[in-house]
């Protein structure tokens, strides 16, 4: 029986993997009909697609994400839409006219890249070490030395990245609900949000996000800081980015940095406790953790799909694609290719885990990858110790309704009973 699969349309459940395996098996280059889509599952044809970005153009990244929402606008809606359309008009203009860095081809990628790297250099990255740490104990807080059940997900993997990127942007004053604005935005782009957006306050979030950064980012111009979008927009700077590459650049980072680390987090203790003997592994040899952390990345990748057209016609694996054809580098599933990683179901922390495809790979490669790290890393050195007195109380914690990221929306621990 022939495969069904559709990236926007397949539930894929708890357990995507089986699904993404019978794919390479039966059907590597896997055409989604009702999509439009050519869906790439291999290891070596995925890597083909991302490092191709001449034949392989990114902007798909922003013409597919629109064409995935099938939005049911009520009569009542449409009032608000024109309201908001006419409140955002001009920033919407400039977001679109500047493009963002995922949707971006050289060389204006190449370009933008350069001026936000200055932002993340290994220098200046390693000088937030230390307040990341504290940001880590005050939100643990010596909960996994009490009785209660602590939850992985909502008390630590949320909140440390949340509060780490508004650090950066030099907001972590200002009051707002960074988080509330980062959940709605995926959920608009890859969720349930992208049906209803008005009943689910997408709309509301995207103007009071877009508001807050237009007003943050005018005033950092005017009087530059040490922060990130001073670092950005100062005109003393060369090459200062506008206010709609700025903004579209602090979204991006608003969306990735928060889900990527969050689930990174979330899903890394998950495979822990579903494969008892590595945590054993873990607990008697912490210096293990970076194998940990990048098995954990291949194995349960908190990115799963990206998007790409051709710019003329191709072939993968021996599939035509036509010039403008759409097509989906499955990220997980080429992480799970036994081709690549020999029994790439198994989850091992000894394992050489290099060249998995959780951050990417090629031009696009996660601009934040190595501050993602950090923060994983700091994370399981506080809690890792813990979890060998701890258990989950859920088998099999719910996870996040999206398409595009995948992660648990909780994960509640608690002290093991009595034998």
């Amino acid at each position: 029986m022939a495969v069904e699969y559709d990236p926007f349309t397949t539930h894929l459940g708890g357990d995507p993997y089986p699904l993404y395996r019978a794919l390479r098996e039966q059907a590597p280059v896997h055409y989604a009909a009702d999509s439009d889509i050519y869906c790439v599952t291999r290891y070596d044809d995925v890597r083909q697609v991302l490092g191709q970005p001449e034949l392989f153009s990114s902007r798909a990244m922003d013409t597919v994400f629109r064409r995935s929402r099938d939005v049911r606008l009520r009569p009542r809606h449409l009032v608000d839409v024109a309201r908001f359309v006419w409140k955002m008009r001009s920033v919407l203009l400039r977001m679109r006219r500047a493009g963002n860095l995922i949707t971006l081809d050289p060389p204006r990628h190449s370009e933008l890249r350069a001026i936000v790297n200055r932002g993340f250099t290994p220098r200046q990255i390693a000088t937030w070490e230390p307040w990341i740490r504290e940001i880590v104990v005050e939100e643990l807080s010596d909960k996994l030395d009490q009785a209660e059940a602590f939850d992985v997900v909502r008390d630590l993997a949320i909140p440390l990245p949340t509060r780490v990127i508004m650090r950066v942007l030099g907001v972590e004053k200002s009051g707002v609900d960074f988080k509330r604005w980062s959940d709605n935005l995926v959920s608009g782009i890859s969720g349930p949000g992208r049906h209803d957006p008005m009943a689910l306050g997408i709309m509301d979030s995207m103007a009071e996000l877009m508001v807050f950064l237009r007003t943050t980012i005018h005033e950092r111009r005017a009087n530059p800081g040490d922060d990130l979008i001073s670092l950005l927009v100062d005109p003393a700077q060369d090459h200062a980015l506008g206010d709609g590459e700025a903004i579209s650049f602090v979204v991006l980072l608003l969306i990735a940095g928060n889900e990527t680390t969050t689930n990174l987090i979330g899903n890394g203790i998950n495979a822990l406790y579903d494969h008892p003997d590595q945590l054993a592994l873990l607990l008697d040899d912490p210096a293990r953790m970076p194998g940990f952390i990048e098995e954990a990345l291949r194995y349960d990748s908190p990115i799963q799909i990206v998007f790409r057209r051709a710019t003329a016609a191709t072939e993968i694996a021996g599939v035509a694609i036509p010039e403008g054809g759409y097509v989906a580098p499955m990220l997980a599933s080429a992480n799970r290719d036994d081709r690549k990683f020999p029994d790439a179901d198994r989850f091992d922390i000894r394992r050489e885990s290099s060249g998995h495809l959780g951050f990417g790979f090629g031009l696009h490669f996660c601009l934040g990858s190595a501050l993602a790290r950090l923060q994983a890393r700091i994370a399981f050195e506080a809690v890792v110790p813990h979890l060998g007195r701890l258990e989950k109380r859920d088998a099999a914690p719910e996870i996040i309704d999206s398409f595009l990221v995948r992660g648990r929306s909780s994960l509640v621990l608690e002290a093991r009973a009595a034998a």
